[in-house]
């Protein structure tokens, strides 16, 4: 039977057909005699085949349309093959960050009630060691060896796998649930994002056209998740060899060296990776010359990031930082000419980080902030330009709800006749131009007994101080009234002489701006803590706890 033009996995069929040769899968695999790092490549013809035979063999041990599987296994062609298999049998990849924690892990796995699992041996030791989805899992498979855990072996099913193996590919439909991706929880439980294979196919289609992604172009993907959408962009995907769930630790080098051997000319890498990139470049001097796009999101992306990593690229290059979430990318999207040129400036006076206009195709408006649902849309919730608000959206690749989170569902989602409109849960307003200015997450914002303060306009002042690293702003409970707080995370480490100088300037400079005049109080951080995903999330809840704990 034919696949269904709604399935997502037609685009890696499609490129099969029309670049049989070209590469799609480039994974390092150890080293040669002289220390040289080696790498296998898979054509795109071969991931297809791939592809087949892993929906073949996965067909044989039990997995059918509709049955959730959890897929843990290492970025490379089988996360690539076992996922575009998995998609052209209407099964449906729960996909989960590793890196987000036992508990959370747990708790997401739980939550997604999946049928079978797919994992390396380390997954699987995870699964026995903490009971991961114990109560409805029914299929077991494991992608290397198989140990005292049971289950099939995914090897002996693949060597019975062949070409003219019958295979009952899936009529799926646009609407029909398409993988399970899970939110990174850096503001709150992480949630079970539903993609239908429409918004699989929406998403390929904006991100080309925002992008002018072709065929033929080599990506480093950086972030396991972003890697997916290589194949079926046409990209050829060059897996570094890095611990995807610390991207900010990465070896700089690695990097380069693949972006050299491969001739790299496109990147995806969230802030704190850019920034150790850019580091590197300044100290020994390297440039990248084949690399002509690169896409930094994840977290709003500093302007000394973009100052420090622009000087490792051509001037034709461009560094593209775009904005959205695991419910809807891309939103908006803007460059770093006009972040360096023209809006920097304006985000150190205090006037948010400039995301750039809505990419084709994504209606946005910003409406009055509320914490409670709203069930019908209407356009008397708008507010004029210039006003910040939530940022709602609506387009074709925005998900429809959670999986089994009613809730969360109804503060997210706002019915607009057959329609819908997302709440992004961030703030923001619109410019006179059409720019879109993000102001920090909604539950983040500070409400006072005076004002009300909005994290990314008032950190973005105390951060042009040349010793701070980064700042975040907190709300604390005294006597019955709240009060902000300015956490503050140093370049270098400081003795008490200079900590009492550094907050002088700060409260000089916060007194200097009418939204940071009611900020007196600035406390010292040794490391703020982070989003495991990218690095760069700050995690204002743990400081609002922390900080609560050191004020007297």
């Amino acid at each position: 039977r034919r696949m269904s033009q709604h399935n997502i996995a037609t685009e890696l069929l499609r490129m099969a057909s029309e670049h049989p040769r070209m590469p799609a899968v480039i994974t390092p695999c150890g080293y040669d005699q002289r220390g040289k790092r080696c790498y296998t490549i898979d054509s795109f013809a071969r991931l297809a085949a791939r592809s087949r035979a892993m929906a073949v063999a996965l067909q044989r041990l039990g997995i059918r349309q509709g049955m959730r599987c959890v897929l843990m296994v290492r970025p490379g062609v089988d996360m690539f093959a076992l996922s575009f298999g998995l998609f052209r049998l209407g099964a449906v990849p729960v996909l989960v960050d590793p890196g987000m924690g036992v508990e959370n892990l747990k708790s997401c796995l739980q939550e997604a009630e999946p049928e079978a699992f797919i994992g390396n041996g380390k997954a699987q030791i995870g699964r026995l060691l903490y009971n991961w989805g114990k109560p409805t899992l029914r299929i077991i498979i494991s992608t290397g060896r198989r140990w005292c855990w049971g289950g099939y072996s995914l090897p002996q099913a693949l060597a019975h796998a062949h070409d003219n193996s019958p295979l009952q590919e899936a009529e799926v439909q646009a609407e029909d649930m398409a993988a399970i991706l899970f939110t990174s929880g850096s503001t709150g439980v992480p949630k079970g994002t539903v993609y239908s294979h429409r918004n699989f196919m929406a998403q390929v289609k904006a991100l080309r056209q925002t992008y002018g992604i072709q065929p033929g172009d080599v990506d480093l993907p950086t972030f396991p998740l972003f890697a997916l959408f290589a194949p079926a962009l046409g990209m050829t995907a060059v897996i570094p060899d890095m611990d995807f769930t610390r991207p900010g630790a990465v070896d700089p080098r690695v990097l380069v060296e693949a972006i050299d051997d491969f001739s790299v000319t496109s990147m995806f890498g969230s802030p704190a990776l850019i920034r150790r990139l850019a580091a590197y470049g300044e100290q020994s001097g390297i440039k990248l010359p084949t690399l002509k796009r690169v896409i930094s999101a994840g977290a709003p992306v500093p302007a000394d990031v973009l100052q420090g990593f622009v000087p490792m690229l051509t001037q034709e290059a461009t560094v593209y930082t775009p904005y959205g979430a695991t419910e809807a990318l891309p939103v908006c999207s803007i460059d770093h000419r006009t972040i360096l040129g023209e809006t920097a400036t304006a985000t150190a006076c205090g006037k948010g980080i400039c995301v750039g206009q809505p990419v084709e195709g994504v209606s946005l408006r910003i409406i009055a902030i509320s914490d409670e649902p709203i069930e019908q849309w209407s356009e008397d919730l708008c507010l004029a330009d210039g006003e910040i608000g939530e940022i709602t959206v609506q387009a074709a690749q925005v998900t429809r709800y959670y999986y089994q989170r009613q809730s969360s569902t109804a503060l997210a989602k706002i019915i607009d006749g057959d329609g819908f409109w997302h709440r992004m849960g961030d703030l923001g307003y619109r410019d006179a131009q059409g720019r879109i200015w993000f102001c920090g997450r909604k539950s983040h914002r500070v409400v006072t007994d005076d004002a009300v303060l909005f994290t990314i306009p008032c950190e973005g002042i105390i951060n042009t101080h040349p010793d701070v690293f980064r700042s975040a702003l907190v709300g604390i409970q005294r006597h019955n009234k709240t009060v902000p707080v300015m956490c503050v995370e140093l370049r270098q480490p400081a003795d008490r002489g200079e900590h009492y100088r550094i907050r002088r300037e700060l409260l000089a400079l916060a007194a200097e701006h009418a939204i940071t005049q009611s900020i007196d109080t600035i406390l010292f951080h040794p490391g703020f803590p982070v989003d495991i995903r990218h690095n760069a999330k700050i995690f204002r809840e743990k400081l609002a706890v922390w900080a609560d704990h050191v004020l007297p």
